[in-house]
This record gives structure tokens, C-alpha cells and sequence, in this order.
């Protein structure tokens, strides 16, 4: 998804060498993918089994179509077949180690055969996928048979048994290989819990009556209702798969460009212009994107290096890339496809009202974001694009069409209609724009002018039919590529959820976080943003709210009057931040590959850009008006003194707010912006008079000459190391400018 992302915008002012340079970058942007985001790491030298591998990722994704429109089995059936097509794709797909990636062209053939280590799929992964797909078919076939009363009396048979401790085995092993090693960590310590941790083995009541084996597979496998097929797998099944292929769709419209051209000709001119349409473009991309680490890649590949020749640092500009595509998985109407779980989740609360719910916090993170930038911008007096080098408005205008499927889909959900009609709407407008942009952009020219040419029309009509189905093909199988992950991840999740469940350990972490923090709701709220992000750290979007909601959200709610909507968006902003925060900032590190930077550097300063988005679930958990969950008035006095904490903060950390600050200021700037961000009166009074003084020092700064700094340092007072290419005025910026 992410290489036709890049591959596919064009470049309508790039010379020869640009283009050449594209090519580079867009080679560097699957290495980076392959080196920092697991799901990327699948095999493409496939030989003969290719055409096997793509015949199931067409019936895959034709199969979820068409049980959109009509619904031919019932919930479990239709989860096991989504099961069973992902995980026999995975098996065929990702390699039990990356190091098979490469394969051998000489050395001994039966070795390599033996190993994996040839051109195809290994015969032990075909064995695999073959044994996955009919431990979840086996539940297709014999559902009759695991909802029998005889069945629920006299219990499960061996087989069924076999079946069962096969099919999590192999969920978690297929978690392995294409979404990482910490959700099977998280997975197999709740499964270690759930066999060992008796009320004999361990302490107070931390303790349960245990389970064996037995019971834990058949609750993990064999109910239609949690463990595997839960809640997760059900959205995923439902919902998820379908945006998740609307996603494909406009990507190979080359929305993204579109984002990008419109977000520069917006933006661009502004002082940090570059920065400030990176962070527009890669907000709008995030949310068709599932991923924060393959939409850094994609985006920042354009961006990065734009942010560079504009003056910002490396580590800057992949902070800013990182922070934006990172905040796009918070951004309705998708949220990384969270969102869809997250309706489920929460009693009386329709899909429809949660993303009108989320935009206001998702807007304040942007915003934040958006202030960081500025501030690092006028602190090192990096001047905007110039106009004449930006996209035309009238190159913009003519594509405004690409925006219609996200107007439909939209549109459809704010009506009242079904998540999953949406999507479909959604799919069929992105499909019919691109189908009559082809026509009138290459179909109709060349059956014009067939005559001219000597050609037969209705050839040319039919090489571009065939060609459309050719393309439709690939999107079927692109969209079966791209669920995969987020499949496993699922799953996996759905074992976490089950354990916890049936184990009552939810329960028991709460009681024990609270008694820990002596019942201060404020230690609680860091106990918990602190185990969000380690949870977080490694887990795609989806699996990343499962296990956070799962663990977490329950301690809000159920031991202190927090709403269930704030605490549940409360640990999905902070297992989404783990991205961004150190030391384990996967889109900040996959940024700083693109930008040639010092990773951690880059995840600080990524820290620090998207602080907003560490204090805004502090904010609408203390002041649920943020959250629709109050009166006009408490939201608009919310929103203002938000805004205006943002300010403070962003500019004490960037060190500029009307003039270079010192040490005191700054710090005057940061304490009162946090005050104000304090949903009471008081607190929020004292805080706006301590920033009033931080602004006052800098106003006599100002009036005394002491302006912005332009000696190359960077606001945490790092000095800049990257030579001259990497700090160039912004009168390179047209040699490789946004088409």
C-alpha cells in the first residue's frame, strides 16, 4: 500500500535528475519500511506461488465485499473465514525470520529447500498456512456441532481440543511474523497468568482458581463471543477490513500527492511553511492510513526533505513528519480503525457520535503540533515557500474531485449510515472518480484521435478495459495484503481481552494501581499514561487500543467518576503517543532514516513537538466538555484556556514566543501554560498571570533588540552538526518543489 503510495505521485515539474532522486528515495522508503515496520517485511519473489497467493487475496477481499451487501453466514462463520483466508496469506507471505528474506541464487539446492532459503514459499510455511486455514474452517464447517447442547454439557471432544490449542498457536505466531514480538509478549504473559497464577501460587488477591490448558484454548478458540473471535475480530470482519480497503482505493488515486499539493498551496508560504503543510498533509493521510510508521515513510519521503532545504534541523524536520503522521491515527473518521472497536466498547454510544465526538481533541493535538512548528520556525527565522514555486491553485482546483469519496463517506456516516454501507459508498465513489478521470484523461483522447492514427477504437476500448481490471485485481489483492496485519493483531488482542476477562485480572490491576497511588487521582492518571505507552510501544493502532482499553481504561471508570468515553479515549491518545516517545519511537525512528538523523534526537524532539498530545487527555478527562460531555459554555472556556496553555507550553519549549527566550521565561511560559490547561478557575487565573510574566520578560527581550536566534542552535540547546546542506536557506526549496 505504502510503495504505491509513493511510487505512484507525480512529479508534473521534476526534471530528469528530481526524478531520478524520486527513485532513490522511493528505495530507501522500502528499506525503511522493511527496517522499522514489521508488516512491510513480506516476501516478494514469490515465483509460481504468486498467482496462489493472489487468488486467495482476490477471493479474500472479493468474499468481505460481497458479505457487506449480503451477509451469508452468521457472526463466528463469518469471523472464521476471516481468520483462516489472513492467516493462510500470512503463512505464505511473511517469513519465520527476516533473515529469509534473502534468498540464496547458489549453494546447495536441497539445502536451500530444506531451510526456506529459496525463491517461493518454504514447504513448512505451506504446511502451516494449510494447517491455520483448516483449524479455522473446522469451526465453519462443525459450528453445529461447538453450539450443540451436547457439546456445552459433555464438554469439548479431542479434537475439537487439538483444534483449538492449534488454531492459538498458530494466531500468535502469525501475530509474530507480521505485526512483532510485543503483542505476543503481552499475549503470552496473559496466557502464563491464566495457566499458573492460582490463588495458591500467588500473593493477595492477586490470584485466581486457574485453568488448564483444556479450558483456556477451547475459551480462547472455540467461543464465538471472545478469546480470538471477540469483539476485535468481529469489527475487524465487519468494519475494519472494508475502510482499510477504501484506504487502497484512494491511494492508488493518488490522493496523497493531492494532500500534499493542497496542504503546500495552503500553507506553504507561511514562516515554517514546509513544516506546517507536512504536518497538514500527513494529518489528512493518517486518516486513511493504519499505520504511523508506513505513513511517516510515505509522506515523509516528500516532506523530510523539503523541511531540510527549507532550514529545519534533520531531527526536526523527522520529529515533525513523525508527529503529524503519528496524530493522524487519532483523526476521525477513522482513527486507525480503533474507532470502530471503540463504538463497541462503549454502551449507547453510536460510531456516528464518537467521530464527531473526537474531533475536537484531534483538532487540539494538530493545533498543538501546529504552534510547535511555528515557534521553532520564528526561533530560527525560517522564511515560507515562495509562492511561485508552490503547487497553482488552478493545478489543485482541477483535482478537487479526489476529495469525493471522503465527502461521501463523511456524509454517509454523519446521516446515520451504517459504518459499513459507508465504506461501501465510499469504495464505489473512489472507484467510479478514478474510472472517469481515466476516461477523460486517456480513453477519450485516444478513441478521438483513433482515426488520425489508423487504430481500431474499439481495441483501444478494450486494452483500456482490460487494463482497469487489471488494476482492480491488484486493489483486491493489495487490500487483502494490507488487513494482515491488523487481522493478527486482533487476535491476538482478542486472547489478551479474554484472559483478562475470564481471570478477573482487570479487576484486580485496577484495585491494585489505585491502593498503590493512595487513591490520588491525579498519580493514577500518571500510573496509567505511563503503562499506556510502554503497552503501546511496538503495537499497531488497532491491537494498541484493544489492549489499552482491555488493561487500563477499566481503572478510570470503575474505581474513579471518570466517563467512559474520556477514559477510553484517554488510553488510546497515549498507547498512540508511544510512537512518538523514546525509547521505543518507532515513526520517529523510521523519520530520522529518511531525514539522516540521530534517532533518539529525533524521538525528543518529537516528544516535545506533539506535547500537546500529552496534556489534551489530561484536559478532557478533568474537563469533560472537551468531549461534548457538557454545556456550550464549559466548552468554549475549555477551549480557550486550552488553546492558550498550548501557547505557553509550545513556546517555552520552542524558546521563542515574541523574542529568543532565556532560561526564566521559558520556564514561566511552560508552568503557566500547564496551569491553564488546569480545567479550574483559579488555577487557570494563576497560571494565565505567571505566563503574562514569562510574556513580559520577552517583551523587554524584544524592546532591547534580542530577537530570534539565529546561530544554528536548536531549542533544546543542541548545536547543529549536519553541515551547511542540511540547514540551506529556503531558496533551494524550488529545486525539488511539491508538483
Amino acid at each position: 500500500m505504502t510503495r504505491s503510495a509513493t511510487a505512484d505521485q507525480p512529479r508534473e515539474s521534476a526534471s530528469s535528475h528530481d526524478a531520478a532522486s524520486g527513485a532513490g528515495a522511493e528505495g530507501q522508503a522500502e528499506d525503511l519500511l522493511r527496517e522499522h515496520d514489521i508488516s512491510s517485511r513480506f516476501r516478494t519473489q514469490l515465483g509460481w506461488w504468486g498467482w496462489l497467493v493472489g487468488g486467495i487475496s482476490v477471493v479474500f477481499s472479493a468474499y468481505h465485499l460481497f458479505a457487506a451487501f449480503y451477509r451469508p453466514y452468521n457472526t463466528w462463520m463469518h469471523g472464521s473465514l476471516h481468520v483462516a483466508g489472513a492467516l493462510a496469506l500470512i503463512f505464505l507471505l511473511y517469513p519465520a525470520s527476516r533473515r529469509l528474506l534473502n534468498t540464496r541464487a547458489g549453494g546447495n539446492k536441497w539445502v536451500n529447500l530444506l531451510t526456506g532459503r529459496h525463491r517461493g514459499v518454504p514447504w513448512y510455511d505451506a504446511m502451516l498456512a494449510a494447517v491455520a486455514m483448516a483449524c479455522n474452517l473446522y469451526i465453519f464447517f462443525n459450528y453445529q456441532h461447538l453450539v450443540s447442547n451436547s457439546t456445552q454439557i459433555l464438554g469439548y471432544s479431542d479434537t475439537d481440543i487439538l483444534v483449538a490449542s492449534l488454531g492459538v498457536i498458530l494466531v500468535l505466531e502469525a501475530t509474530r511474523r507480521c505485526v512483532g514480538l510485543p503483542i505476543v509478549v503481552v499475549a503470552a504473559t496473559a496466557i502464563a497468568y491464566a495457566l499458573f497464577a492460582t490463588s495458591s501460587v500467588m500473593p493477595g488477591q492477586w490470584g485466581h482458581r486457574g485453568q488448564d490448558w483444556s479450558e483456556f484454548a477451547a475459551n480462547m478458540f472455540l467461543s464465538s463471543g471472545g478469546g480470538v473471535f471477540g469483539t476485535p475480530i468481529q469489527v475487524s470482519a465487519d468494519f475494519i477490513f472494508l475502510f482499510l480497503f477504501f484506504a487502497v482505493v484512494l491511494l492508488r488515486t493518488n490522493i496523497g500527492q493531492f494532500f500534499n499539493d493542497l496542504a503546500f498551496r495552503a500553507a506553504g508560504r507561511f514562516t515554517g511553511g514546509p513544516a506546517k503543510a507536512a504536518v497538514a498533509a500527513s494529518g489528512l493521510q493518517g486518516m486513511v492510513s493504519g499505520s504511523s510508521v508506513a505513513n511517516t515513510v510515505a509522506s515523509g519521503s516528500f516532506t523530510i526533505p523539503i523541511m531540510k532545504r527549507a532550514g529545519f534541523k534533520p531531527h526536526v524536520a523527522a520529529a515533525t513528519e513523525a508527529t503529524a503522521s503519528t496524530g493522524g491515527q487519532l483523526m476521525p473518521p477513522i482513527m486507525g480503525a480503533a474507532a470502530f472497536i471503540m463504538a463497541q466498547n462503549i454502551p449507547d454510544l453510536e460510531y456516528n457520535e464518537l467521530i464527531v465526538i473526537a474531533v475536537i481533541p484531534a483538532a487540539l493535538y494538530f493545533t498543538g503540533a501546529l504552534l510547535s512548528v511555528h515557534f521553532e520556525a520564528k526561533r530560527n527565522e525560517l522564511k515560507g515557500v515562495p509562492p511561485e514555486e508552490l503547487p497553482s491553485w488552478k493545478s489543485v482546483v482541477t483535482r478537487v474531485d479526489m476529495l469525493l469519496p471522503l465527502v461521501v463517506i463523511i456524509g454517509a456516516l454523519l446521516g446515520g449510515t451504517s459504518p459499513m454501507r459507508s465504506a461501501l459508498f465510499g469504495i464505489g465513489t473512489a472507484l467510479a472518480v478514478s474510472l472517469i478521470r481515466a476516461a477523460v484523461e486517456h480513453l477519450i483522447p485516444v478513441i478521438a484521435n483513433a482515426a488520425d492514427q489508423g487504430k481500431n477504437p474499439w481495441t483501444e476500448t478494450a486494452k483500456m478495459a482490460l487494463a482497469v481490471v487489471y488494476v482492480l485485481l491488484a486493489m483486491l489483492t493489495s487490500g487483502a495484503r494490507t488487513a494482515l496485519p491488523v487481522i493478527a493483531a486482533c487476535a491476538a488482542a482478542g486472547i489478551v481481552a479474554g484472559t483478562v476477562t475470564t481471570t478477573g485480572l482487570g479487576g484486580q490491576l485496577g484495585s491494585g494501581l489505585v491502593t498503590l497511588a493512595g487513591g490520588n487521582f491525579l498519580l493514577v492518571l500518571f500510573m496509567v499514561m505511563i503503562a499506556c505507552i510502554v503497552l503501546g510501544m511496538g503495537l499497531p493502532t488497532t491491537a494498541n487500543y484493544v489492549v489499552t482499553a482491555t488493561v487500563a481504561a477499566p481503572i478510570l471508570y470503575n474505581h474513579f467518576d471518570v466517563p467512559l468515553i474520556a477514559a477510553h479515549m484517554f488510553v488510546f491518545f497515549f498507547g498512540i503517543l508511544a510512537d512518538v516517545t523514546p525509547p521505543v519511537c518507532l515513526a520517529a525512528f523510521a523519520g530520522a532514516g529518511i531525514a539522516n538523523a540521530n534517532p533518539m534526537r529525533a524521538g525528543v524532539s518529537a516528544t516535545r513537538i506533539a506535547i500537546a498530545g500529552f496534556l489534551i487527555p489530561y484536559a478532557f478527562i478533568l474537563e469533560p466538555a472537551l468531549l461534548l460531555e457538557g454545556t456550550a459554555t464549559e466548552l468554549f472556556l475549555a477551549l480557550g484556556t486550552v488553546i492558550l496553555g498550548m501557547i505557553g507550553v509550545s513556546s517555552g519549549l520552542a524558546g521563542y514566543l515574541i523574542a529568543r527566550g532565556t532560561v526564566l521565561d521559558r520556564l514561566l511560559l511552560v508552568a503557566g501554560g500547564v496551569m491553564l490547561i488546569y480545567p479550574d478557575l483559579a488555577v487557570s487565573g494563576t497560571g494565565l498571570g505567571v505566563a503574562a510574566v514569562g510574556v513580559a520578560i520577552q517583551a523587554v527581550l524584544r524592546s532591547r533588540g534580542r530577537g530570534a536566534d539565529t546561530s544554528g542552535s536548536d531549542s533544546t540547546g543542541d548545536s547543529d552538526n549536519t553541515g551547511s546542506s542540511d540547514t540551506a536557506h529556503t531558496d533551494r526549496v524550488g529545486s525539488h518543489r511539491p508538483s
